[in-house]
């Protein structure tokens, strides 16, 4: 086979050194891994902003320098924290709004997706609504807002999709802002109010509402999409 191999003009890499390689590099993962775990539940229990490097190398049991290993800075480790939970969210809202036929049933997709997500995952619901709360913050952290605005523009391209209307950018941005502020803020509610019942049950009960609301105000804005249908602010 090497012969093969080097006759093709493929130099075969020792096998003691692949096995080498392969065992540190699952090492690294699995550190990194702890060193993401750690400061996960560091920033729900104590905030993004009251967790220190210190403070999530000690949880890890890992020195310091490991941590500047993976990660430039606390800012990043942030940044790629909020990233994951944001793509496995698109996951769960892509799967669940895929055999949408209507505006109606991808607004209900869109809730029935984020209680599907966040129902048994309140460390990442902690996490996603800090992160988006840091958007409002001037000095917010770099790159964060990068997840956040690919999360809009997947809500908007799945309501594109049954809104007649050929909408303004900006309007469009307006109504993806209105859909998932409602649903995720009133998630933060009633994970808290519903205690030790089904977050689901709570929302269900509203959910007819909440979509009637939501499809009025998406008519609205069709109708009238004009600048001043909307106050000046950031999306």
């Amino acid at each position: 086979m090497n012969q093969q191999m080097e006759m093709a003009g493929i130099t075969p890499r020792p096998r003691a050194k692949t096995r080498k390689a392969g065992r540190h590099n699952r090492r690294a993962q699995r550190t990194r891994a702890r060193l993401m775990e750690a400061a996960r539940s560091l920033f729900t229990e104590q905030g993004i902003e009251l967790t220190s490097i210190d403070d999530i190398t000690c949880r890890a049991d890992v020195g310091k320098g490991t941590f500047y290993y993976h990660f430039t800075n606390r800012e990043e480790i942030v940044r790629d924290l909020i990233d994951w939970v944001i793509e496995e969210l698109l996951t769960v809202i892509d799967d669940t709004c895929r055999d949408s036929t209507d505006l109606k049933t991808t607004l209900e997709g869109l809730i029935k997706a984020h209680v599907v997500f966040f129902s048994n995952r309140w460390e990442d619901f902690v996490l996603f609504f800090q992160g988006r709360s840091e958007l409002t913050i001037e000095q917010s952290y770099e790159g964060i807002e990068t997840p956040f605005l690919k999360y809009l523009e997947r809500v908007e391209e799945l309501l594109e999709r049954f809104i007649s209307a050929k909408l303004p950018p900006p309007v469009m941005r307006r109504i993806a802002c209105a859909v998932v502020g409602l649903v995720s803020g009133y998630y933060s509610f009633a994970a808290i109010e519903s205690l030790d019942d089904s977050v689901d049950l709570t929302f269900a009960s509203l959910r007819e509402a909440m979509v009637a609301s939501l499809m009025r105000f998406i008519q609205e804005a069709s109708i009238q999409p004009g600048p001043e249908t909307f106050p000046a602010g950031r999306g």
